[in-house]
């Protein structure tokens, strides 16, 4: 399928998505959102990709945000079908069953920050800026910012962001959990590919079911996260993937994930 605003790179099991809208800094705009729901519906489906890299085009930002322009012709009764595109697509990436590694260089503020956590991964180059603005415009963050700034970096960390609408840089985003690595830019692709490929190397039932079980059971009482795991436990030893993974290693072998599957 051909693109506009986004570019899908494929090499061996690991998929990069760009999102190629450089000289209006890869602002979320309408047509953004339809080809990353297209494409991440296509990647999620492709049993050839493992990992995906998200990052977006050029040196000056991975997503700037939503394309104010499309905010300001928000009418009254619209804002709240505005912000569930937002979820909707958001919500594809963070559920595809496979990990998504945010790529980010330059600016990543409003939407584009928003975006990046609803990866899996947050790889930062030493450029790299976050930040949660919209109270500056007179609104709140409505691609999730609210529900999952909090759960990565805490309730008040994140409401001093959110109230202030600042930015910060890379090291800050990394000591207070937001991010989780800090590479020099020009490392950026090959450290977080390096990632992916370890990621990669690993039985794909047993990754998918560690973000669903992780994710699922973050905000359950322990004693029902613990059901959740044992659950899933119980579904991978009825799999192909735990026979392989188990004989390699008895064997003194590299297992061949897909081996002996129907």
């Amino acid at each position: 399928m051909g693109y506009e605003n986004i570019r899908v790179e494929k090499n061996g099991v690991v998929a990069t998505v760009v999102m190629d809208r450089a000289k209006a800094l890869n602002a979320l705009n309408a047509a953004m959102f339809a080809e990353l729901d297209a494409s991440f519906d296509a990647l999620g489906k492709d049993d050839d990709v493992r990992v995906v890299l998200l990052t977006g085009a050029g040196e000056r930002a991975f997503a700037a945000g939503a394309d104010i322009r499309e905010l300001d012709a928000v009418g009254p009764g619209e804002g709240e079908a505005f912000a569930l595109r937002g979820h909707a697509v958001f919500r594809k990436i963070e559920r595809l069953g496979k990990p998504v590694i945010a790529c980010v260089r330059g600016f990543a503020l409003g939407g584009g920050c928003e975006l990046a956590m609803a990866c899996t991964l947050r790889i930062a180059a030493e450029d790299a800026k976050f930040g949660q603005p919209e109270v500056k415009l007179g609104v709140i963050p409505g691609y999730g910012g609210t529900q999952r700034l909090p759960r990565l970096v805490g309730r008040g960390t994140a409401l001093k962001l959110l109230l202030t609408g600042a930015a910060i840089d890379a090291r800050e985003a990394l000591r207070i959990g937001l991010v989780d690595e800090v590479v020099p830019a020009a490392d950026l692709m090959m450290r977080a590919g390096s990632i992916a490929g370890e990621i990669a190397a690993q039985a794909p039932m047993a990754v998918a079911e560690i973000i669903r079980v992780v994710d699922g059971g973050l905000d359950l009482p322990l004693e029902k996260g613990l059901a959740l795991e044992a659950e899933a436990f119980g579904k991978l030893c009825d799999t192909a993937d735990k026979a392989e993974g188990t004989r390699a290693f008895l064997e003194k072998r590299k297992a061949e994930w897909g081996r002996e599957r129907s």
